[in-house]
């Protein structure tokens, strides 16, 4: 995980510890949407960071197999 989604897993952590500890319940539903933002963001960036790292892998493939041909033309 990058530090952008360790920060927003803490976040999350964050408003999930303040709607347990809320005794109002429109500030406690308010923090349990929070949480949910913060860990869907995180979610993504993670996905899309793994996403990237497929990519960039592939691309590298792709230019290895085209270094190969041309050394072996």
């Amino acid at each position: 995980m990058s530090n952008t989604s360790d920060f927003y897993q803490a976040q999350a952590d964050k408003c999930a510890v303040d709607a347990a500890a809320s005794t109002l319940s429109q500030v406690r539903d308010r923090n349990l949407r929070a949480e949910q933002a913060w860990r869907t963001m995180a979610e993504r960036l993670v996905q899309t960071e793994a996403t990237r790292a497929r990519q960039v892998a592939a691309a590298a493939a792709r230019a290895d197999a085209i270094r190969v041909d041309t050394d072996a033309g």
